[in-house]
């Protein structure tokens, strides 16, 4: 029998931020509670770098920015963000962060991304399009965005379904500061949720 969970603070966003290099990037602190529902992360951005442009098909993000000043890009185009500004980034939109001279620093909230699966393409597919297993019971193990989806969609838009799905190792593909994955592609250098260089593979 696990205890619950005791409410309290997890940190200060002061001592979080203070006394960080002025040309570091990536996270400074990051959720790790046991039974949590949520993900949290603070993620720094050193002056003039950015994260790309990109859509996050599955998960609304809240957005606080703790410290700094830069500029939200979406398909509207640029927003100036700086300190005390709250970000709504719905699933699915165009989003992008790009850092102030003095950099920027921000706290990202969102639901508790599921664990990877290893699985066929086509099952995934299902289990993706329906929210459920084969069994009918809620998702707990889907693969998360930008692993196996993308391929199974181009492979069904080619007119076939392919089987097998990804390699079981996607380590090289894995944010080492964040733990989001990376998208298939090659070239993909930096995490596309907080900007940290990715192993080399």
């Amino acid at each position: 029998m696990t205890a619950n969970p005791v409410a309290g603070v997890l940190a200060r966003m002061p001592e979080v931020t203070r006394d960080v290099p002025a040309d570091r990037s990536g996270a400074l602190w990051r959720l790790a509670e046991d039974g949590r529902q949520l993900d949290a992360n603070v993620v720094r951005l050193a002056a003039g770098t950015r994260v790309a442009v990109h859509v996050e098909p599955d998960l609304d993000v809240l957005l606080y920015i703790v410290d700094g000043t830069g500029r939200l890009d979406t398909a509207e185009g640029g927003q100036p963000v700086e300190a005390g500004c709250l970000v709504w980034l719905p699933h699915g939109s165009r989003r992008g962060m790009a850092a102030g001279p003095e950099g920027l620093a921000y706290l990202t909230v969102h639901r508790r991304r599921p664990g990877l699966s290893i699985g066929t393409a086509s099952a995934r597919a299902g289990t993706a399009r329906t929210g459920t297993t084969d069994a009918g019971t809620a998702r707990a193990g889907a693969v998360p965005p930008g692993a196996a989806a993308p391929e199974a969609d181009a492979a069904r838009e080619a007119g076939g379904e392919r089987e097998g799905g990804e390699a079981a190792c996607l380590l090289d593909r894995v944010c080492p500061e964040c733990g989001r994955l990376a998208p298939a592609e090659s070239g993909v250098r930096f995490c596309g949720r907080c900007g940290s260089r990715l192993p080399a593979g």
